[in-house]
């Protein structure tokens, strides 16, 4: 037994495993992390936001064509249905001209597709807020028109 202890004493510490002494001597390889796109790398005019837009702008203008059935309301002499503009007629007048009708149309669109693209380039994501917004005010005056006028 002591013979034994003696011998296991002289021959040290174990040499290490194959396995630690590759990984010691193997050049280390860089790795590169792949990000996936994100909306600040996406362009800021793509299929969505001229969606948007052409959305946008559609409701406007067929806000101001049916806010011109008050006009020819008006021009034909007829009684009992609206022959003015009573909702918005800050912006229209209160008998609208067709192109006046059509320029509010073209600077609501116009100021909506700005401050969309303005928010879009700086990252933002309400950039759809102006063009809804104006979609959805544009529609309402659309229905009511419809409603009333037609």
């Amino acid at each position: 037994m002591l013979l034994t202890s003696n011998a296991i004493a002289a021959a040290g510490e174990l040499p290490d495993a194959p396995s630690t002494t590759a990984a010691i001597k193997s050049p280390a390889v860089p790795t590169t992390l792949v990000q996936p796109p994100t909306l600040a790398e996406a362009p800021p005019l793509d299929k969505k936001f001229l969606s948007f837009a052409i959305i946008s702008t559609g409701s406007a203008f067929a806000d101001s064509y049916t806010t011109l059935f008050a006009r020819q309301n008006w021009l034909a002499g007829k009684t009992g249905v609206c022959n003015r503009e009573v909702e918005s007629a800050y912006l229209y007048g209160t008998h609208p001209t067709v192109a006046r009708t059509y320029a509010v149309a073209s600077v609501k669109s116009a100021g909506a597709i700005a401050a969309a693209y303005y928010l879009r380039k700086r990252h933002s994501k309400l950039w759809s807020l102006p063009l809804a917004a104006n979609a959805i005010m544009s529609l309402q005056g659309v229905t009511q028109n419809m409603i009333n006028c037609n």
